[in-house]
């Protein structure tokens, strides 16, 4: 079980490492962006690829999370555990969900 708890738990800062990461990587191409904004006639499509970027960073990040949740729930699996787990996964997906489609469109 310890085992398991810290697997847990290096999946959930791997989670967070990649959302970091994508932030990171989003705010570098951005500030590029601005900076050479007068010189380049692509902006809105150099945009649009940023928040791409950033956004499946975020569904990546999320994708693990959600994996630590469930081995945590593994680990005790009592009744407000499972509804907690219930609840993070519903959030979880429906933000993957709405991102998804917010990628899509852009």
């Amino acid at each position: 079980m310890i085992i398991l708890e810290y697997l847990s738990r290096a999946i959930s800062i791997i989670g967070v490492a990649i959302i970091t990461l994508g932030a990171a990587k989003g705010l570098f191409l951005f500030l590029k962006l601005e900076i050479g904004r007068s010189r380049k006639k692509g902006y809105l499509n150099a945009i649009k690829e940023t928040r791409i970027v950033v956004g499946q960073h975020i569904l990546l990040g999320l994708e693990f999370l959600i994996g630590a949740d469930v081995i945590n729930t593994v680990i005790d699996p009592g009744m407000e555990e499972i509804a907690i787990l219930a609840a993070i996964v519903l959030i979880r997906t429906a933000i993957s969900y709405f991102l998804t489609r917010e990628m899509t469109t852009v």
